[in-house]
């Protein structure tokens, strides 16, 4: 299979490559009417001359595509998925390999504005007045820092504007979904100080049923959020952007299936008494300065979050009716609940030098500081009341934690161009992480560090103009922590792992076919995984001792007719456990791993009068099959995603209709066996079924 991924690689580069001439010559770089421009190295840089996997979304293209949500953006990427899972707001990233596990830091470095979002219950974000999406995949640590194994997002929401402009959108849908969007931009005081005010809002009813309970169990009754943005230009080389965002809302939580069959493809509904779910808000708060220097921009980017979380929900996720034998067969039903409050503060630090010079360097310092509280609880259901929670003497588990860290970082990169077309690149990150946790229920405190070198070396050759091939050798760092007090593992270790990847970057026919691919292969140490003990309501973070992942990646966009884009992309992950604890675990894949996925995409614009512009768009997921434990007993099968979407645009309103899952594909977000859930059976998190609906936009 290595030697299959390595043959397709550089037989697609070879064919290529082969009309060129690899002699140094002087390489273009500036921009041009079409290219994609992204920030992904910190500088402002044609996407066809980064020598990285990008997946670049604009906000055109994520609107034309109906995308409101950074899980449905990461649906778009091969290699990587964005499942939906436990609590509400809570995900699943997977990426490369590296996936995410409750209560621990992301495999990926999640940063909107430039600022890092360090918890899962910040990633799956409400997507509106976005300016792009940036989707890095590889280890990005000598930038991003740690949790950057498989690769960094980074969402840029759209700058305020020099003239009065707005928008306003709204989409209806079954199951009674409501989505609206609105945002007014423009200068305050000419164009020294400039405004954007925007905000979204969203319900939807539901349709999972909940077979005993009658009702949906995926519903959101609100979800809302108003975001604030002002510029200030008071000189010609300061610029002052200050950002506020907040969000309020409640909905369902841990909708999850007894699956009694212990079979993945066994899709069945819900079924529990207690209803499930969540409510809460978050306050976002973001101030970047910028000071030209002349030979360099110094950039100062600050960030403060206030979240917090109550989550009520069914633990034995069964009905008293059905299962009277309840939990364990003791005879009684059960429920749960969490109360999350999380504070983080960052504050980072860059010089970045400018231009276009044979040295390019850029350097940075960064601090965080997290608080997280997290009070969680077991009870005896009695009469399938949320609020029994609160009666003592029906627990029979309390866990209440504090946990707070502090992390410390410096980093540098250098690009030198040793000859007009060849660039030698190197990054250096000394990452530290200091962990407080307080036992509150036993007054018992624990404290632990972690630090880690993350350095980065890329060669990159440009033979000729519109080709580009790259190595890299870069390392990722993912810190580790305490599992809850009194739990059978007390501590995990950080991960870490070194990626070895060479890729390339071709643009064919005057920019017309674009083709991008790349071979890596990581090694990966102390690999985190997750589990749960449903006795004790303990969530728990272990550790797989060694793991070898190796994959191929190839991308293609072609424009072969005026208004016609095609694009599509395949990915592999093919992981192994080299060493763990488990023998019988040698040799298998890693948990949540899908070997193979892919997508296309085809959009068509035409005009159809002078005034009146048709679209229509079609995207095509596949998912392969789906490893859920360590020890790969549980394989889902793969299944397709096909979204459709059409409409018209007359001058500056549009009209839409569109549909989603179209062939109402059956799946599991997420899938626990009972030797990893903890419970005698085994939970499933139905995907979302077929939606459809229609969607009315103007701007002015």
């Amino acid at each position: 299979m290595l030697r299959d991924q390595i043959r397709l690689l550089l037989g697609t580069a070879a064919v290529f490559a082969a009309p060129f001439q690899v002699h140094a010559q002087a390489v273009d770089t500036a921009v041009q009417p079409g290219d994609i421009v992204v920030t992904a190295q910190q500088r402002s840089e044609r996407l066809q001359d980064v020598p990285i996997q990008i997946q670049a979304l604009n906000g055109t293209t994520l609107q034309n595509a109906g995308i409101r949500t950074s899980a449905e953006a990461l649906s778009l990427t091969p290699n990587a998925s964005f499942d939906q899972g436990n609590t509400y707001k809570s995900t699943f990233i997977t990426m490369r390999g590296l996936t995410q596990i409750n209560n621990a830091d992301p495999p990926v470095a999640f940063v909107i504005d430039g600022v890092p979002q360090t918890d899962q219950t910040q990633l799956d974000v409400n997507l509106y007045d976005v300016e792009r999406i940036e989707i890095l995949k590889g280890p990005q640590g000598a930038l991003y820092g740690r949790n950057a194994e498989g690769g960094a997002i980074n969402i840029v929401t759209r700058l305020p504007s020099d003239r009065l402009e707005g928008f306003g959108d709204i989409l209806y849908g079954n199951g009674n979904q409501i989505i609206g969007s609105a945002g007014l931009s423009g200068p305050l005081a000419g164009d020294k100080l400039l405004f954007r005010l925007d905000g979204t809002y969203r319900h939807f009813g539901g349709l999972i049923d909940n077979s005993f309970r009658g009702d949906h169990s995926d519903f959101v009754d609100h979800d809302w959020s108003l975001r604030g943005r002002v510029v200030a230009k008071p000189t010609e080389t300061l610029t002052i952007d200050l950002r506020a965002e907040y969000g309020d809302f409640r909905a369902a939580s841990n909708y999850y299936s007894a699956v009694f069959s212990g079979n993945p493809n066994d899709y069945v509904n819900p079924q529990f008494n207690l209803p499930g779910f969540a409510y809460g808000h978050n306050l976002n708060l973001t101030a970047k300065i910028d000071l030209d220097l002349g030979f360099a921009t110094v950039t100062s980017i600050t960030g403060h979050t206030d979240l917090k979380q109550t989550n009520r929900a069914d633990l034995d996720y069964r009905n008293p009716v059905d299962s009277p034998s309840g939990i364990f067969g003791l005879g009684f039903q059960a429920g749960q609940g969490q109360d999350l409050g999380l504070k983080t503060t960052s504050q980072e630090l860059r010089i970045v030098s400018n231009g276009h010079e044979r040295l390019r360097w850029l350097a940075g310092v960064y601090y965080l500081h997290t608080d997280r509280d997290l009070h969680t609880r077991a009870f005896v259901d009695l009469d399938s009341d949320p609020n029994q929670i609160d009666n003592p003497a029906l627990l029979f588990a309390n866990k209440q934690e504090s946990n707070s860290n502090n992390a410390y970082a410096a980093f540098a990169q250098v690009d030198f161009d040793i000859l007009s077309n060849l660039t030698l690149t190197g990054g250096l990150r000394y990452d530290e992480d200091h962990r407080n946790q307080l036992d509150l229920i036993a007054g018992l405190r624990r404290k632990t560090s972690f630090h880690h070198v993350q350095p980065k070396v890329t060669l990159t050759y440009k033979p000729t103009q519109g080709f580009l091939l790259y190595a890299t050798y870069s390392t990722g760092f993912r810190s580790g922590g305490f599992n809850a007090p009194d739990v059978s593992i007390p501590m995990f270790d950080a991960e870490t792992l070194q990626n070895y990847e060479a890729g390339f970057k071709a643009q064919l026919l005057d920019r017309k076919l674009t083709i991008n691919g790349a071979y890596y292969f990581e090694n990966v140490k102390n690999y985190q995984y997750f589990f749960v003990d449903a006795a004790t309501a303990s969530q728990i973070i272990a550790n797989i001792g060694r793991v070898h992942i190796q994959g191929v990646e190839l991308e293609v966009t072609a424009r072969p007719l005026p208004g016609l884009e095609l694009s599509g992309a395949v990915g592999t992950t093919l992981s192994k456990i080299k060493a763990d604890a488990d023998p019988a675990d040698i040799g298998n894949r890693t948990p949540r791993t899908i070997p193979f996925s892919s997508n296309l995409s085809a959009q068509y614009s035409v005009p159809l009068t002078d005034t009146v512009t048709g679209l229509a768009r079609l995207d095509w997921q596949h998912f392969g099959k789906k490893y859920w434990g360590a020890d790969n007993a549980q394989v889902q099968d793969p299944y397709d995603l096909l979204n459709l979407r059409a409409g018209a645009e007359f001058g500056r309103f549009g009209l839409y209709f569109f549909t989603k899952n179209l062939l109402n594909a059956k799946y599991y977000t997420e899938y626990v066996p009972t030797k990893y859930s903890g419970l005698d059976v085994a939970l499933g998190y139905r995907g979302r079924p077929r939606t459809y609906g229609v969607e009315a936009r103007v701007k002015f």
